[in-house]
């Protein structure tokens, strides 16, 4: 008998774009089990995966199955984790190998960081006192144990003064731990004293953690009611329970104040997840939550894809923003995954927002989610008075942005003491840049999108790939030179007007590329929680979260700026920014005061503002999205062609056309030339599927696209509930 046949089969998932798992044999001498990190040969190379399943009904000849080469010393990818990898790659469509990658995207978590040495005194005295060896004793003044890089960072020393008093025994080499300790929250740490409305709900969330089963909850509160400290209730019962928790922020790298207010709450700061962390601290703060050492972390959207232990409560802050969704690589909206995460582990899910997404309301009225209401601002605070200024009547002049109007309540405001804001959603100093002789634009060299400029780095960029170049000094068309002028208002030419209009302000601008990772943003909070800014002009990035009590007007340039186009989401979102950006007026004692400037000022968006009636907007764009049954009444899906060959993908375009199906509950749209015909030098064509609700999208676009052989050189993008629509 071949003992061969024998042997236990494994299936390997491996965290690649291709293939489904791969078929293993299990040698005697390997203890395997499911969700082992293990090493296995792939072709002429090794590659690490993970133990999905026995392979109960191999196929693969005994004389060619490969071996399990090593299990990994790190615990299992635990069962939930592997269960939400096969669940998002069969909703999204993409290979499951793919979605794994997300999960161990920090290789060398995967072995046990080496034990650090470090030094501490002996006791022994010093024959020579210098300066610096005496600053190096303070350091490690009762004994205490520090790595050399500690103590010379703290003592402001070299390495060699460390090691010289190594060598004359005054300090002594020990082992210290691998990693350091990762502090656990304290739920019992004191809270914040919280209004009935804010105890009421925690009461409802702490339930819900206790009951230990699945749960929705939709906490919508007015801007300045709280939420936050309310859902930190809900964390501090998930901790008592011995279970770990999980929030997710839309700039989780800017926000240095939800730290701070965290670290009030449970006497530490959380474990935090997002691409402005070090390698280190990722591969530390990895190891941390599949080890159960980390018991809360906050994160980007791809924290949801961590390998958690013990996940017991998942959190998704400012529920409806849409940087949730990711568009490159597996597109998935993280706030939707977060609800089936939280059923696939038994557990609640918070989804907090002062302006609920008209999907999450819509599940909330459907039964699905539970509602839970905070009505006002916490505390004195109110919520601001809105007012519009008609930019048809209040003209700002040739080359001016700001209105009369506007002007005055900024002088007023600076005038009292306060803060102002000035918010357009437009980053550089102008979105566009022509030859005043010809009229030629400069447009990105590998997309179908024009170059912005961004006076301050004294360059153009574009924004969709990256691609920057120094202003021509000619024409490239006509030859004139000098000739460009700028159009348009982004803030650095707002910053422009300001500095002219209020001379003797102290302005900051604030915008994602001049305000990068979580240190700039605690600096900038400082600035403006000491008063050290009065007049802040910034983009979408100063509308999340952030709380200035001395702030009290802002002033939106241009109200109108995000309903251009055809997006199906464009009032939606419109309204949902300017709300959030409304809502950092009057935030403390001070009332506050909003003005927008539109030229569309009987757009319902305008007026739901104005009367700060929300329901009524959300009532109207539900009418008008149910009767022509789009999102949330219907599903949509997109698939995106792109290839650096036009004729490739445009030819590839019309057969994949020929072949779609036809029926009553669903439309096939396209190919066209998407919106942003090429980024990146691909070349762009799109199709759009619309279905009736109950249909199964997945199943009806794999049926149309079954057998298809993709060209090497055209790349297929399929987008379920895509957002974003260029």
């Amino acid at each position: 008998m071949n003992d061969s046949r024998q042997k236990r089969r494994v299936e390997v998932m491996l965290p690649m774009s291709i293939g489904e798992a791969y078929d293993y044999e299990v040698p005697d001498h390997l203890g395997v089990t499911m969700g082992q990190f293990v090493k296995v040969p792939f072709g002429p190379r090794e590659v690490t995966g993970v133990v999905w399943g026995e392979a109960v009904n191999s196929k693969v000849a005994a004389n060619r199955i490969k071996a399990v080469q090593e299990c990994l010393p790190v615990s299992p990818l635990p069962a939930e984790s592997r269960e939400f990898v096969d669940w998002v790659s069969h909703y999204t469509m993409q290979r499951p190998g793919r979605v794994l990658r997300m999960c161990m995207n920090v290789p060398e978590a995967l072995y046990p960081k080496a034990p650090r040495t470090g030094y501490r005194r002996t006791g022994a005295a010093v024959d020579k006192m210098t300066p610096a060896r005496r600053r190096v004793l303070e350091v490690l003044e009762g004994r205490v144990a520090r790595t050399t890089a500690e103590i010379s960072d703290i003592a402001g020393v070299s390495s060699s003064v460390i090691k010289g008093l190594a060598d004359k025994g005054v300090l002594e080499p020990v082992s210290l731990p691998a990693e350091e300790t990762i502090p656990v929250p304290d739920a019992e740490h004191p809270g914040f004293d919280l209004s009935d409305a804010q105890q009421n709900a925690a009461d409802i969330f702490r339930a819900r953690v206790q009951a230990d089963d699945f749960s929705a909850l939709l906490l919508e509160g007015v801007t300045g009611s709280g939420k936050t400290e309310v859902y930190f209730e809900a964390i501090a019962e998930c901790l008592r329970q011995g279970r770990q928790a999980l929030v997710l922020l839309p700039e989780i790298a800017l926000s240095s104040q939800w730290l701070s207010r965290f670290e009030a709450r449970f006497g530490v700061k959380p474990v935090e997840w997002h691409s402005d962390l070090g390698q280190g601290n990722r591969r530390r703060n990895w190891r941390a939550v599949i080890e159960g050492e980390a018991k809360v972390v906050v994160g980007a959207r791809s924290a949801l894809f961590l390998p958690f232990a013990s996940l017991g409560l998942v959190v998704v802050d400012e529920e409806h923003e849409a940087s949730f969704k990711q568009d490159e690589g597996v597109p998935y909206n993280a706030r939707d995954m977060a609800v089936v995460r939280a059923r696939i582990g038994k557990f609640p899910v918070i989804l907090a927002s002062a302006t609920p997404s008209l999907e999450t309301l819509t599940n909330a009225e459907m039964g699905r989610y539970q509602h839970i209401r905070l009505a006002s601002r916490f505390g004195v605070a109110v919520l601001p008075a809105v007012e519009l200024v008609d930019l048809k009547e209040h003209r700002p002049g040739a080359q001016r942005w700001i209105s009369e109007p506007l002007r005055l309540a900024v002088e007023e405001t600076l005038k009292s003491g306060q803060q102002a804001m000035l918010f357009l959603n437009r980053r550089g100093y102008a979105p566009l840049t022509l030859c005043d002789t010809c009229g030629h634009r400069l447009q990105c060299p590998h997309c179908s999108a024009w170059l912005v400029e961004h006076r301050m780095l004294r360059k153009l960029q574009c924004h969709h790939c990256g691609f920057s170049s120094p202003l021509p000094k000619e024409c490239p068309e006509c030859q004139d030179e000098d000739s460009f002028k700028a159009c348009g208002p982004g803030i650095e030419r707002l910053a422009e007007e300001a500095e002219l209009l209020f001379p003797d302000a102290n302005i900051a601008m604030i915008a994602s590329d001049t305000l990068s990772g979580p240190k700039a943003a605690a600096e900038f909070v400082e600035a403006m929680t000491e008063g050290q800014i009065n007049l802040l002009i910034g983009t979408q990035i100063v509308a999340k979260g952030y709380h200035f009590p001395a702030l009290t007007l802002v002033g939106v340039v241009d109200a109108d700026l995000g309903l251009a186009g055809g997006d199906l989401r464009a009032s939606e979102r419109t309204y949902q920014l300017l709300s959030q950006v409304a809502g950092r007026a009057g935030r403390a004692e001070h009332p506050g005061k909003v003005i927008l400037q539109s030229y569309i000022p009987e757009h319902p968006v305008m007026e739901a503002l104005v009367q700060q009636d929300a329901a009524a907007f959300f009532n109207s764009e539900r009418q008008s999205r149910e009767s022509a049954a789009m999102p949330p009444f219907g599903r949509l899906a997109a698939l995106v062609l792109s290839s650096p060959d036009p004729e490739s993908v445009f030819s590839f375009a019309k057969n994949l056309s020929r072949i779609a199906p036809h029926g009553d509950q669903f439309l096939i749209m396209g190919p066209a030339p998407a919106p942003l015909s090429m980024i990146r030098g691909r070349h762009r064509y799109r199709f759009l599927v619309k279905t009736a609700k109950n249909v199964q999208i997945q199943k009806l676009i794999g049926q149309w696209l079954k057998g298809i052989k993709v060209p090497s050189n055209v790349r297929m993008q399929i987008d379920i509930d895509p957002y974003n629509f260029m």
